[in-house]
């Protein structure tokens, strides 16, 4: 028993560091004393609970030492770098990035493949420093309860008691990390199917874990979406639930269903009942919260006819969410007919380029081949995301002025795909997500 008070009193003094430490901030840099203040990290510190920070999930970097005040880690494989964070919501991450000797590249990750920046170039002798923020979030819920979480999301960065960054691309140079809880930013909360959520292993991609690389830290994307999910089931597994209990006045709620609800055959379901119903239901509660939501129309499935034409597989789920967004004066973004004219642009082949589609043996362990017409991969998530983008500035919603600059994307000229690189995680899988 006196062992259990021992270790209960030391977890209790070893939390209350934490939360004040972290409260003032938290600041790590490799091999050299940039500011006064920062915790030196060596390669060799591994991530401990107890310790509440280090190199994580069996990946290590290499240490470059340029001179007393420069020195950073890089490698040519991905690698993990965790802090033990006290409590939910946003944090403020700065990373600073660059070599006084030599050119870098970086793709920085956070938790379960959210893309945060993507391949930030800097010259021989450029140092970067640059924000953008990290939503974290628990299973437990303040008001009661906690989320059902599905057995394949047990133990997933995106639920668990640290914020998580992984570091790739070319020749990725981190020289210093800052990490600090804010309160201030406009968080988009989704909620939405395997179309949206983020996904941990490679091939597989979604908008929803794509779309934070194209915003500035005044935004914070929250993904609760969650792979063969519908209107319904979202709500039964007490998702609903979690983001009514931190959604704040002038914060987002996306929605986005339609697969999933499409299979429910009760005799209340369909497009124009319990459908239309529940996505009243949504946006009603999100702004009983004071925050504002948007109907997203249901990603299209790529199917063709004989005359190499999209073919709509949704039945009338989409017309619906466009009914409910006109009858309830919300703001709505057509992915459904912006995913359509991307398709066609691509073609019956080259569209399969933007799902996962790959013959056998293009990963380890892959013995068939894989061909899905729902589920895409990084280059088919990332523009989709850059769709939502561009129906975010033609709703002229607030949230445009936060979007970092970039040209106008039309889905009708999508980017080339074989000018898209994405630096590959680690974790792979041929298994599909719930749902199609």
């Amino acid at each position: 028993m006196n062992q259990f008070i021992n270790g209960l009193i030391c977890w209790l003094v070893w939390g209350s560091w934490l939360i004040t430490h972290l409260a003032a901030g938290q600041t790590f840099t490799f091999g050299a004393q940039v500011k006064k203040g920062y915790t030196i990290v060596d390669t060799s510190v591994r991530y401990q609970s107890a310790r509440g920070y280090g190199f994580d999930l069996n990946t290590s970097a290499q240490l470059i030492n340029r001179s007393a005040t420069n020195g950073f880690v890089t490698s040519s494989q991905p690698f993990y770098f965790s802090v033990a964070v006290p409590q939910e919501g946003n944090y403020k991450v700065t990373v600073t990035l660059g070599d006084t000797q030599d050119r870098s590249l970086t793709t920085v990750k956070a938790e379960s493949r959210r893309l945060m920046l993507h391949h930030v170039a800097t010259q021989k002798g450029e140092i970067k420093r640059i924000s953008f923020v990290v939503n974290i979030r628990r299973p437990e819920i303040s008001t009661g309860g906690r989320v059902s979480l599905k057995p394949r999301e047990v133990g997933k960065l995106d639920w668990d008691d640290k914020l998580t960054l992984e570091f790739s691309d070319g020749r990725p140079c981190v020289n210093a990390i800052e990490i600090e809880k804010t309160d201030t930013p406009i968080t988009v909360y989704l909620a939405g199917n395997s179309t949206v959520v983020d996904l941990d292993e490679e091939p597989w991609a979604a908008w929803g874990q794509m779309i934070p690389c194209f915003f500035g830290p005044g935004v914070s994307i929250a993904n609760h979406a969650e792979s063969g999910l519908s209107l319904g089931s979202f709500s039964n597994s007490h998702r609903l639930d979690k983001v009514l209990s931190v959604i704040k006045p002038g914060d987002y709620l996306f929605i986005e269903f339609g697969h999933n609800d499409q299979k429910e055959k009760g005799p209340q379901d369909g497009a124009y009942q319990s459908y239309t119903e529940r996505l009243k239901l949504f946006v009603s509660k999100a702004r009983e919260q004071g925050a504002l939501p948007v109907i997203v129309t249901s990603t299209a499935r790529r199917s063709f006819d004989v005359y190499g034409k999209s073919v709509n597989t949704l039945g009338d789920y989409p017309e619906a969410a466009r009914e409910v967004a006109k009858q309830e004066n919300v703001p709505l973004i057509d992915l459904n007919r912006m995913t359509t004219a991307f398709y066609d642009a691509l073609g019956v082949e080259n569209s399969k380029k933007a799902l996962v589609h790959y013959p056998a043996n293009t990963f380890p362990g892959q013995n068939q081949p894989l061909a899905d017409n729902t589920h895409f991969n990084p280059y088919g998530a990332y523009e989709l995301a850059r769709c939502i983008v561009e129906g975010i500035k033609a709703s002229n919603l607030g949230l445009k002025k936060y979007v970092i600059t970039m040209p106008t994307f039309d889905p009708a000229h999508p980017d080339p795909v074989e000018g898209f690189y994405w630096p590959p995680s680690p974790n792979q899988s041929t298994l599909k997500p719930d749902g199609n």
